[in-house]
């Protein structure tokens, strides 16, 4: 059977401080009905103000506050009528509605920014500048539509400048590989003439050693026909005895000097220069002894271009000439986290890495330090730890009175006394050999390091006060 439909009047069901549907009705004494948020609200500001507790509705005043009931059937009554009636926030012509106050929302209120309704405006924004919904959208929008296209500006310029930025990379690149590639090109054709010129060195000196060797030879031949006219000689003597002793004799001595002569000639001929696989190697006994000027151009076929790194550079020096240059001179560049704090010491830029390296420095003052090093070596310890030959990843020729090198702390005095300002570093990498020498018109071997080299080495110096020290560049720089 149908349940039967009461009409109801939704006023009566509203709130009369709200204006909304009631919520957790309330009695008041008085036999109004409100919601009980609302009526609590209204009776603290009553209570604040110091005025007597009233009834909204009627005005009755009450002088204590009264004891809220909870009005269980109109609670109910509530509850069960049809919900879209209560919950409805939209008006007929799709204008939304205030959620507090059940009215449109035309009003702006520009001081809290938000859209409310005349209620709302009345009771909670007094003071408040206002304006209307409709305007503030158009001016809204109106603002919206300039920040796109200064975004859409923004974004044409940036791609613009992008591509801009794509041309000048791709120039920049081109121009970067041809300066590689002549480089290279400019690097073979230095090393070709100092190879050619090695060679031609070492062609006449081969020469000579052979044409030495062969008139050698002649004269050796020579008294052999000698000593042979005089055993034909001896045959047509009369005691028959005395020919055979004589023959003996003789070819003993001949045997005795051929032997001689190929074992010393011989070897001096296949010991005059070295030529190995395409490319000439330097002699191990040359390295450990005085060595000409005239074997110079074979260091130089492993010359190595070097330049000063001014990121590593104590405070206390300065570079110059092209980088080439680094002098015990307060300098004023900025400060850099690879530089060396507490020594005055730098590194070249340059890692050397290659089967074999030559290069040469000149040293003026009377104290400095020609080294090599790794690249991670300590830079910022004020121990002895910093400093080049006082740790594993360095070593150092030591110039002062005297020379001496180090390593891991410790030194090796050597006893030669400086007496050139021209430092050769031959490094042999993957053989593990470090030598040291002293250039002039000759080249004064001054001491070899062995030990096996797992990184790069990185050529560095230290300069003692006044002092100065130049890269040389071999392919200008003649003895």
């Amino acid at each position: 059977m149908a349940e039967a439909r009461i009409p109801v009047r939704m006023n009566r069901l509203c709130c009369p401080i709200c204006s909304q549907v009631l919520r957790n009705p309330v009695t008041v004494p008085c036999g109004h009905n409100f919601c009980m948020r609302c009526i609590q609200d209204r009776w603290d500001h009553e209570e604040g103000s110091r005025s007597p507790c009233s009834c909204p509705e009627c005005g009755n005043r009450f002088a204590i506050r009264p004891r809220l009931i909870e009005n269980t059937t109109l609670a109910d009554l509530v509850r069960d009528t049809p919900a879209l009636k209560r919950a409805r926030t939209w008006t007929k012509t799709g204008s939304p509605l205030c959620g507090r106050h059940n009215r449109s929302l035309d009003v702006y209120c520009c001081t809290d920014e938000k859209v409310i309704c005349q209620v709302c405006a009345s009771a909670e924004h007094t003071g408040h500048t206002f304006g209307f919904v409709s305007r503030e959208r158009r001016r809204n929008q109106e603002e919206l539509e300039n920040i796109q296209m200064k975004s859409q500006q923004i974004l044409q310029k940036q791609e613009k400048k992008q591509r801009n930025l794509r041309k000048e990379e791709a120039r920049n690149t081109e121009d970067y590989c041809e300066a590689v590639l002549a480089g290279v090109i400019d690097s073979i054709q230095r090393h070709f003439m100092s190879l050619k010129e090695a060679i031609g060195v070492q062609g006449k000196a081969t020469a000579a050693r052979v044409q030495t060797s062969l008139q050698t030879l002649e004269v050796k031949m020579n008294e052999t026909r000698r000593r042979g006219a005089e055993l034909e000689l001896n045959l047509n003597l009369s005691d028959p005895l005395r020919p055979f002793e004589l023959t003996k004799r003789a070819v003993d001595e001949l045997g005795r000097q051929l032997e001689a002569l190929c074992d010393k000639e011989f070897a001096t001929i296949s010991q005059t220069g070295t030529c190995v696989c395409g490319h000439v190697e330097i002699p191990s006994t040359f390295s450990e002894r005085n060595t000409n000027i005239a074997l110079w151009p074979l260091f130089t076929i492993y010359a190595c271009g070097l330049s000063l790194d001014p990121t590593t550079a104590h405070q206390d020096l300065t570079i110059c000439v092209g980088d080439k240059e680094v002098r015990n001179d307060k300098s004023s560049t900025m400060f850099h986290p690879e530089r060396f704090m507490h020594r005055r010491q730098v590194l070249c830029r340059e890692g050397l890495q290659a089967e074999r390296c030559y290069y040469e420095v000149e040293v003026k003052g009377d104290k400095a330090e020609i080294a090599l090093a790794y690249r991670g070596m300590d830079r910022k310890s004020r121990t002895r730890v910093s400093a080049f030959g006082g740790n594993a990843y360095s070593w150092s020729l030591d110039r002062s009175r005297s020379y001496s090198v180090s390593h891991r702390g410790d030194s090796i005095q050597l006893t030669t006394s400086p007496s050139q300002h021209r430092i050769g570093v031959y490094l042999e990498f993957k053989k593990g050999a470090l030598s040291f020498y002293e250039v002039s018109d000759s080249m004064k071997f001054l001491y070899k390091v062995e030990a096996e080299f797992t990184e790069a080495l990185y050529p560095g110096f230290w300069l003692g006060e006044k002092c100065c020290i130049r890269i040389c560049d071999l392919r200008h720089d003649r003895l």
